[in-house]
């Protein structure tokens, strides 16, 4: 019997019955040993690629085929825009020129080839070729600006050994500068003499093609 001022509210063979529900064991149903089979995997289309033993000898030869080679991949080549130009010819009057070739004349700085290159160009070029006007007119643009300053340094040398160096220095400065412009007209290449850009638009326009 618990005294009036027993203070333990647990009774006391609570630990003894937690230790005999510990030691007690559950009874597991028999199932005979039996195991559950897993449903088969969805067939789905493979990841990787499968090789022949001749493509695969070919794709690589440090696998069983020493002899057989990679086979080496080939671009195909494409008619670029250079070969277009050095194919095509367009007719001046009773002759007939390539492209490229008529591209570069008009920029020769050897005399007064290229102006008059240039100006024939426009007048027997139609419209409907830009390319071979607008080389036409620069390459006019740009000697013209090149004999413009020589002739006023030759006068100006006169009176100065200084001023004479200059002039020639000029010379051969704009005279390879000129011959490159050639070089690349011919390949087919873009020029832009941003220099003498409103010139070579003024000359464009003023000098029609022949009707």
């Amino acid at each position: 019997m618990a005294k009036k001022f027993d203070t333990n509210p647990l009774d006391p063979n609570f630990p003894e019955e937690v230790k005999a529900k510990a030691a007690q064991t559950a009874s597991l149903p028999d199932s005979n040993g039996s195991t559950t089979k897993f449903a088969d995997p969805l067939e789905t289309e493979e990841q990787t690629r499968k090789f022949t033993e001749t493509e695969f000898g070919a794709f690589n030869s440090s696998f069983g085929n020493q002899e057989s080679q990679p086979t080496v991949y080939q671009p195909q080549k494409l008619h670029s825009e250079d070969a277009q130009t050095k194919s095509r010819s367009l007719n001046i009057g009773s002759i007939s020129l390539p492209e490229n070739i008529l591209m570069m004349l008009p920029y020769l700085p050897f005399g007064y080839i290229g102006l008059i290159t240039g100006i024939i160009e426009l007048i027997f070029i139609p419209k409907s070729e830009p390319r071979v006007r607008y080389h036409a007119a620069q390459g006019i643009a740009a000697n013209l600006g090149v004999k413009v300053v020589i002739y006023v340094l030759g006068f100006l040398a006169f009176g100065s050994d200084l001023v004479e160096v200059a002039s020639f220095i000029f010379w051969l400065v704009t005279t390879i500068m000129l011959l490159v412009f050639a070089f690349k007209a011919w390949q087919g290449k873009p020029i832009h003499i941003e220099t003498v850009q409103d010139l070579t638009d003024w000359i464009e326009d003023k000098i029609a093609p022949q009707k």
